[in-house]
């Protein structure tokens, strides 16, 4: 499918809950009428920011697709770095809530009067990828699932028997958060679990964040770093498979 480059002509906060938090995520929706392909957004581990918004709105304004970045966290916002870890600590070892909170933005998503519910993906970045994968493990109902620098571990790889999405990770070969073990285990797991159709692409000497110009000041962390390139050869790499299935 094209670009149909038609402009934003609302975007707005919803507030709504899951896992007995208050989240606050950011609705893009296209101009026009009638329905259109719809795509749910994650954000990466330090919360909702600008970075997830503005994904959400370049794909309703460029593509023409309803977008929504949801939040995980609560309230809408970055949490502290401190608090960071130990949370996401807990999603990566419990799937079902990483699940809840990815269906809840989902369920969003959905209830839109210009989403087709017959043509959804989701998308995420850092531990957003992750929930977007684990969005398919579950057995969501998804045309395509893409992970950018995204965590491809899970305490339940047996689950991606599940998966009726098409696959697409994107993952530089110095993302220490995403070593060479964990691909080769994600690979494993897809032929394993049949995945029908999945791919990763692996981008030489990149690391983690690439896809984020505000993510080496904002995450301060060794292996962080932005790269313009990689990141428009990942986006058109999204836009070729949704091309295809969406």
């Amino acid at each position: 499918m094209g670009s149909v480059a038609s402009p934003v002509v609302e975007t707005k906060s919803i507030t709504y809950t899951a896992d007995g938090l208050d989240l606050v995520g950011h609705l893009a929706t296209p101009d026009g009428s009638g329905p259109r392909p719809a795509v749910l957004v994650c954000h990466e581990g330090p919360g909702l920011d600008m970075h997830a918004k503005e994904v959400a709105e370049r794909l309703a304004t460029e593509e023409g697709y309803v977008a929504f970045a949801l939040d995980y966290h609560g309230g809408g916002t970055r949490v502290a770095p401190d608090d960071m870890m130990p949370r996401l600590g807990a999603l990566m070892t419990d799937p079902e809530r990483t699940r809840t909170r990815g269906r809840a933005g989902l369920d969003v998503l959905l209830a839109q009067p210009r989403t087709d519910r017959t043509r959804v993906a989701a998308i995420g970045y850092c531990f957003g990828g992750t929930m977007a994968l684990e969005l398919a493990r579950g057995g969501t109902d998804l045309r395509a699932v893409v992970g950018f620098h995204s965590g491809l571990g899970t305490a339940r790889p047996e689950d991606a028997r599940n998966i009726r999405a098409s696959v697409l990770v994107c993952i530089g070969t110095d993302d220490p958060f995403v070593p060479a073990e964990q691909r080769a285990a994600f690979e494993r797991e897809m032929h394993e679990g049949h995945v029908a159709d999945w791919r990763m692409e692996l981008y030489g000497g990149i690391a983690h964040s690439f896809t984020n110009p505000e993510a080496t000041e904002a995450v301060g962390l060794p292996g962080v770093r932005y790269d313009a390139r990689t990141d428009a050869r990942s986006w058109r790499s999204m836009l070729d498979l949704f091309a295809e299935v969406l």
